[in-house]
């Protein structure tokens, strides 16, 4: 590992947005999920919230270009489940969802905890998710067709809360906690070793400010 790839992973890092998210919900189509993935690395989230479809968790990486690794995951086993979760963490829930209750995406404030809601691409977000959710937004179309892309929708609004989180400071400091930049900065430094951790449940073991192991790896 360079001097030059740990600095621009330690740059990344300072940059992730804990209390920005999305939560995808029954997705079907592995293209979209793995573009929408790649969206959310684009804008520094830094977890994204997902309800696998009948057919799980299916991937399209090269869609991705790579941005899997660099992403957690949380998959959730309903939509109950994952809005609670997220309803628990202080978050905002919004759906990009067509109805007569929505506003203009642009119109909220994504500066406060917020995860966007984004459901299948043929029938939309569900009535469960509907439930829990604060705000439904819409982004104006000026053609024939209603709606865009699920994966496209997504990285238009994201755009729009990295606009007003770039404007009020919010990726100037690192916003992790001490603990999940310390997990995550050996996980992207030493994805062999943590791997070998996870699989015999060890600790990380600290590293210097180069990157390097500052304490013996744990044997298991």
């Amino acid at each position: 590992m360079t001097e030059e790839r740990v600095a621009k992973l330690d740059a990344v890092l300072a940059r992730r947005q804990p209390d920005l998210t999305i939560f995808a919900e029954n997705l079907h189509k592995p293209r979209n999920f793995s573009a929408m993935v790649r969206d959310c690395d684009a804008v520094g989230i830094n977890e994204m919230h997902v309800l696998p479809g009948e057919d799980g968790l299916r991937k399209h990486w090269n869609t991705s270009q790579g941005a899997e690794k660099w992403m957690r995951i949380k998959t959730h086993r309903s939509t109950e489940e994952a809005c609670v979760c997220l309803k628990s963490k202080g978050f905002q829930l919004v759906a990009a969802h067509l109805g007569d209750a929505t506003v203009d995406f642009r119109q909220l404030d994504y500066t406060q905890p917020t995860a966007l809601v984004l459901g299948t691409e043929l029938f939309g977000v569900s009535d469960t998710a509907l439930s829990f959710v604060d705000r439904q937004i819409s982004i104006p179309m000026m053609g024939v067709s209603q709606s865009l892309n699920v994966s496209v929708a997504c990285a238009v609004v994201l755009y729009e809360a990295q606009r007003q989180r770039q404007a009020a400071g919010m990726y100037d400091q690192c916003r992790l906690d001490d603990e999940t930049l310390a997990e995550q900065r050996f996980e992207w430094l030493h994805p062999v070793l943590a791997d070998y951790c996870q699989r015999h449940r060890l600790q990380y073991p600290a590293l210097d400010e180069s990157g390097d192991l500052a304490e013996p790896m744990p044997r298991a």
